[in-house]
């Protein structure tokens, strides 16, 4: 227990799936939490569910006013910000030759922009505290490429060397950036993304079999990963590539 004891951290798509166990798993270590989300119904109910050390606020994470404002309530309520963990992203099917540009453009906006945009002021706020922890979710998919995921392949691969410019960026600060690459978790995104597929429990089972544990992933299990990189555990590590894939991407 208490890990992460006095820090405050900052989770966005906080309110379901691995945004609401990273969030959970902060909080119990001793974390004052901010969940962010377009969900502002479960996104409230886990806040609530927290108590006094949680706070939701509705964000969209492309908007740049919006992490502005994200980031004074955060202060305003709590005083400062020592962990982000950049969370939201999207998924949708498709090769080089299917995917439709819309789908394209949404997928690099909201997965490469939003993270973007996170790091750009959880940087400058950190700075005013002399260090903290960025920690940006990539993917497997992102190390590891599939025929029918040419844009979420490509945004993943991005986040993980924007991952790498950060650090060397923000080490004179205090500030450490790394980047966590899951393996398939079933949580609603997955879900609606298997859903898409003309035999769900099929594509399940494909799934399954690709990683080398022979199992999907449990939230906690990402989860454990981001409370030891939001901890002083972690104060060495920057820059780095965590693959918690169950041997998907080998």
């Amino acid at each position: 227990m208490g890990r992460v004891e006095g820090k405050v951290a900052l989770v966005t798509g906080g309110a379901v799936g691995l945004g609401a166990a990273h969030t959970r798993t902060l909080h119990s270590e001793g974390a004052k939490v901010v969940i962010t989300d377009l969900n502002e119904i479960d996104g409230q109910a886990l806040a609530d569910e927290l108590g006094d050390d949680a706070l939701f606020v509705a964000q969209n994470v492309v908007d740049e006013a919006g992490w502005q404002n994200v980031m004074a309530a955060t202060v305003d309520r709590f005083g400062r910000l020592d962990v982000l963990v950049n969370n939201a992203g999207v998924v949708l099917p498709g090769s080089v030759e299917d995917v439709s540009y819309d789908d394209w453009k949404k997928i690099m906006t909201v997965n490469v922009d939003g993270t973007f945009l996170g790091c750009k002021y959880a940087v400058g706020q950190m700075k005013k505290n002399g260090g903290g922890s960025i920690i940006n979710i990539s993917s497997a998919a992102g190390l590891s490429a599939s025929a029918d995921l040419a844009a979420y392949n490509t945004s993943k691969a991005a986040v993980a060397m924007l991952t790498k410019s950060v650090a060397l960026h923000a080490g004179q600060f205090g500030i450490r950036c790394n980047s966590v690459h899951p393996g398939t978790v079933m949580t609603p995104m997955v879900e609606a993304f298997v859903n898409l597929a003309p035999d769900p429990d099929a594509a399940v089972e494909d799934m399954r079999v690709n990683h080398a544990l022979q199992r999907l992933g449990e939230p906690q299990d990402i989860a454990n990963t981001i409370l030891f990189l939001a901890s002083d555990e972690s104060s060495f590590a920057t820059g780095g590539e965590y693959r918690i894939d169950g041997g998907l991407a080998l």
